[in-house]
């Protein structure tokens, strides 16, 4: 047999070149000789040496590896390697984003080393294939972002899996019997990976920590929802326990140093099925034609001390959370219903903000004072809107009530509640007048049974009753940010949790600008801050009542930067304030403790406090806020998919919400609930996916779907496991 025969057999560059790339990235700090490259991939014939060698000269022309010397390479770790959050794709294109950038590079299912959505991992640029884009391989996963998942229990013979509809995994989580702790067939329950997979083992392994119940029970689907994301869904017994200990007594001490409102008209106006009240106003009419409001919180930071068992459960939760039948609270039952909330007809502790204001609701003087408050009457908004429109106001035009007639105001403290609302009319044409941004959101609600069945599907939107309240809130909010930011030249502001909004971003903005040309809008997208909140303005006026108007909002929404806590003071864009923060709900947010805690010290002569403690404790308020938020929005599409799976069949005028590559969202008008006409029902032809102009285009036909176009839709499927509506389109 002759030389060059032996061993083996022929292999193409295309064989070879990954298994040389995946030699140097299971070897990132060594350098290999042409030697140990030749022995370790068995390639004993010259032909195959040389086509090695060229393949090698190739990457490092890539970067991908660096020459040590004539015959020895290593992997470039310099830019090669980095680390990074992996996002896996139920569609199989994972990707990994590098620290510091917002780049996502794609990552081959095969070359993603079993990293789940959220792991930290550590990877490496693979060699760059002509016209191909960048490609990535996960070398080792570095953290997992979460090792507990939340599914269904299901059943094969005797091998039971976790069936975990809103996490994409990798593979099965297999449990075994011994690890079931009585969970059955069919049961949600928490389960925690004991191992990983690996190159012999591709499932993972789990126990079941938690067994939440049948699926399908809306107690258990709604525990289910808090389980996905983290979040807890029952009370530590010694929190409660700790709360069980906490005096209601107001003792003469804190008679003595407090200012006492008792004895002046204070009330609350709350949703009607409340039962935290964190805020009260009080108003009084002063000798000199001024009218002093008060702004009274709750005062938590007086029972909840700072390090406390219930402050450290707090400080983990950071809000309380609303699903669509139940309120998961930031603090013990025993704090936020009973010794907290400002119930009426008993006397409370409070921290207060009092304004003298004019008659324009121009504030002369103010002060931030602990106080003894006692709320006269509890008030739904409702109740509230009802007296106003009694005495001849006409909701969202923003004009006050007429004179009183002869006889004076109809309605229980009508006087009192005229003129709060007046002056909250005041304060929002002078805000909208310096620049704020309106955006009137209605919102999805559900009136459900005992059992907690949706039986009504409606939009809530705020009425006049509504924006008294927020206007007298953003007013203590900014007034409170004030007092600390707010310091002469040359001297350095205390640290304070402040709430900060950006400007919006340019290039979504543009986006923003070229959708509404469509409709026939026009829109600033430069200019300073104050033009800028003027053109959204006009155009959410201009849009009003019409058609679009939901789907311009939503794109308007998207243009704005998310709202967030931080002790670095940017100001407030859509507020059109230079000074903002969260003053006037501690019962439900934990900033607002902070801030609570923050001015009493400031009060007393203390130091500035810690700014990287703050901003830490700012950083996880803002992620537990959006945590909270998505679980919220979870909750109402589960209950808007179980009241429409009895509607199956139903034809419905929608129109269009929402485009992507797979199939087009509609909203229907009737009851707002959305759902998907999948791509494979568009069967008339072959579209394409516009996204810049939020479309699909009929190739032959040229049929046109876009953003906001009217269309028939039918129920077709209701999935409660993936909280997933299908559609499809009616004929008419």
């Amino acid at each position: 047999m002759g030389k060059g025969k032996k061993g083996g057999k022929r292999m193409t560059k295309k064989q070879l070149a990954p298994k040389l790339e995946e030699l140097f990235v299971s070897n990132p700090g060594k350098t290999l000789s042409f030697k140990d490259i030749f022995r370790t991939l068995h390639l004993d014939t010259h032909p195959l040496k040389m086509l090695a060698i060229d393949i090698m000269e190739e990457m490092a022309w890539d970067d991908f590896i660096s020459k040590v010397t004539d015959n020895s390479y290593k992997l470039n770790l310099k830019g090669q390697v980095q680390e990074g959050v992996f996002q896996r794709k139920t569609n199989g294109k994972n990707t990994v984003t590098p620290d510091g950038s917002d780049k996502p590079i794609f990552v081959a299912e095969r070359n993603s080393m079993w990293a789940l959505t959220g792991d930290r991992v550590r990877f490496s640029y693979m060699a760059r294939r002509k016209n191909h884009i960048k490609e990535a391989q996960v070398i080792e996963i570095l953290e997992r972002a979460k090792d507990t998942f939340v599914g269904r229990l299901t059943f094969d013979h005797d091998i039971c899996t976790l069936i975990s509809p809103s996490n994409v995994l990798a593979n099965s989580i297999i449990i075994p019997r011994r690890k079931l702790k009585g969970g059955k067939d069919g049961d949600n329950a928490v389960v925690k990976i004991i191992e990983w997979p690996d190159q012999d083992h591709r499932n993972m392994i789990g126990e079941v920590v938690d067994v939440l119940g049948k699926a399908g029970n809306n107690d258990v689907e709604m525990n289910t929802i808090l389980a996905q994301y983290g979040l807890p869904y029952k009370y530590p017994k010694n929190v409660e326990e700790a709360a069980e200990k906490i005096s209601a007594e107001i003792t003469p001490e804190d008679y003595a140093e407090r200012e006492d409102f008792c004895d002046t008209f204070t009330c609350t106006i709350d949703p009607k099925d409340a039962k935290d009240f964190d805020d009260a106003l009080s108003i009084k009419k002063l000798k000199d034609g001024l009218w002093e409001v008060g702004v009274h919180i709750a005062d938590v930071s007086h029972y909840v001390k700072e390090g406390s068992v219930i402050d450290k459960e707090a400080v983990k939760r950071a809000t309380s959370i609303y699903l669509v039948d139940r309120t998961i609270p930031m603090l013990p039952e025993r704090l936020c219903n009973f010794i907290c909330s400002l119930r009426p007809d008993e006397e409370k502790l409070a921290f207060s903000v009092i304004f003298n204001l004019d008659d324009d609701a121009n504030v002369k003087a103010y002060r931030i004072v602990h106080t003894v408050i006692k709320s006269n009457r509890r008030y739904a908004y409702e109740e509230v809107q009802q007296l106003l429109e009694d005495n001849g106001v006409v909701d969202g035009k923003g004009e006050p009530a007429p004179p009183a007639p002869k006889g004076g105001y109809k309605g229980e403290n009508a006087d009192q509640l005229i003129t709060l609302d007046r002056l909250a009319k005041k304060l929002r044409a002078a805000r909208f007048k310096n620049g704020a941004v309106k955006f009137d959101r209605e919102e999805l609600h559900f009136d459900v049974d005992e059992k907690g069945k949706p039986i009504r599907c409606y939009f809530k939107r705020s009425k006049d009753a509504n924006k008294l309240i927020e206007e007298f809130m953003l007013l203590a909010n900014r007034t409170v940010a004030e007092s600390v930011g707010k310091v002469g030249k040359g001297k350095k502001p205390k640290t304070l949790p402040y709430r900060v909004h950006d400007n919006p971003d340019p290039t979504k903005l543009e986006t923003l600008r070229e959708f509404v040309v469509k409709f026939g809008y026009k829109m600033k997208t430069d200019g300073t801050k104050g033009a800028l909140a003027k053109s959204l303005n006009t155009l959410m006026s201009d849009c009003e009542g019409k058609r679009e108007q939901n789907l311009i909002q939503t794109v308007a929404l998207r243009a704005m930067m998310k709202a967030k806590y931080s002790i670095h003071n940017i100001g407030h864009f859509g507020l059109a304030f230079d000074y903002y923060t969260h003053f006037t709900s501690p019962i439900r947010r934990y900033p607002d403790t902070m801030v609570h805690r923050l001015i009493t010290r400031y009060q007393q002569g203390g130091r500035s406090a810690n700014k990287e403690h703050y901003e830490e404790l700012c950083e996880h308020s803002s992620e537990m806020e959006q945590v909270a938020a998505n679980a919220e929005r979870d909750s109402i599409k589960y209950k808007a998919v179980e009241f429409m799976s009895e509607r199956i069949g139903n034809v419905y005028d929608a129109h269009i919400s929402g485009i992507q590559s797979y199939g087009i969202y509609c909203e229907i008008d009737e009851n707002h609930c959305e759902g998907l006409v999948p791509m494979r029902d568009l069967d008339d032809d072959y579209y394409d996916f516009d996204e810049r102009n939020y479309c699909l285009v009929g190739r032959r036909h040229h049929n046109k779907y876009q953003l906001g176009d009217p269309v028939r839709i039918k129920v077709a499927q209701a999935n409660l496991e993936k909280k997933q509506l299908d559609f499809t389109l009616a004929d008419d």
